[in-house]
């Protein structure tokens, strides 16, 4: 479905020797087959320990809420990274020197070596596409051929983002391998976002680039308006139906308001500089970085 992001793409049997060779080729790349998923975010990292549906589940439940929301996390991160690998490949393509295009070869690197580790605590990939609103978005994106679009889109606003979320992951995750694991994406996730800044200011902006950046980002913090969508399912998922009353209720004990408000700020944080001016001036017109109150936030 997207030729360059890659969610379709399969991926090879482990004895291929292809995969093989991949394997060697890779920095600090690991033998290890994939592991069980386990619960490396407790019930606080969710503010689950603030639900009482979730509180007065029993364990195997509370187990299987966690294990879903667990799950979640892997596998935004696995498809963000597997966009990305996509994504800095079109960037060598559209590079202007070569040492803009020998960076982005150097990016496209740390992605699929980021990907690959993603992949070692994901035991099964059933399904190479996503059903998540903002990876499709994503993968849409990767696919404009405006480069100031995707400058300040993916590399300003998207690894920045990309930066304080990966920061948070492994600041509280109680997997010593993982959390390792998040706090070296970092490094070069910042030499990602920094380049992007740098090569956007430089960038001539036109209407129409600004007007499209206005519309994907809209639609973005739409998603982040309506806070943890992801918790709130993966709770309807184990509980059964739940009436809308219960799911307000769920949301407001999750601190909707303040989940989306923080993330709103620091993504607004992001959009600095003479030409974002414009754009942020039309997301804060359209009311985009104002989080929603919980019964805005279910159907």
């Amino acid at each position: 479905m997207y030729n360059i992001a890659g969610l379709d793409l399969p991926h090879l049997n482990p004895d291929d020797r292809l995969r093989r060779i991949l394997t060697a080729a890779l920095p600090n790349h690991s033998d290890n087959s994939a592991q069980p998923l386990s619960n490396y975010w407790d019930a606080k990292f969710f503010n689950l320990h603030q639900v009482q549906i979730f509180q007065q589940a029993s364990l195997a439940e509370q187990s299987a809420i966690l294990q879903l929301t667990n799950r979640s996390i892997f596998l935004e991160s696995y498809f963000i990274e597997k966009a990305g690998v996509g994504y800095m490949a079109k960037m060598v393509l559209l590079a202007e020197t070569v040492e803009e295009r020998m960076l982005y070869a150097l990016f496209a690197a740390d992605e699929a070596s980021h990907l690959s580790q993603i992949v070692n605590f994901l035991p099964e990939l059933e399904a190479n596409n996503s059903k998540d609103p903002f990876v499709n978005l994503l993968a849409e994106v990767v696919e404009s051929a405006d480069k100031a679009v995707l400058l300040f889109v993916l590399q300003v606003v998207l690894e920045g983002w990309g930066l304080s979320h990966y920061r948070r992951l492994a600041k509280e995750c109680h997997h010593p391998q993982l959390r390792e694991l998040f706090a070296g994406f970092l490094q070069a996730e910042s030499r990602h976002h920094g380049t992007g800044t740098m090569l956007f200011n430089r960038y001539p902006v036109s209407a129409s680039s600004q007007a499209t950046a206005i519309d994907v980002l809209a639609c973005f913090l739409s998603m982040i308006q309506v806070g943890p969508q992801s918790v709130l399912s993966a709770i309807e998922q184990i509980k059964g139906d739940l009436t809308r009353s219960q799911k307000i209720q769920i949301m407001e004990e999750l601190d909707t308001q303040t989940h989306s408000g923080t993330r709103l700020e620091i993504l607004r944080s992001l959009m600095h500089g003479k030409s974002a001016e414009a754009i942020v001036q039309a997301l804060d017109e359209r009311g985009a970085f104002t989080p929603l109150p919980a019964y805005q936030c279910v159907s």
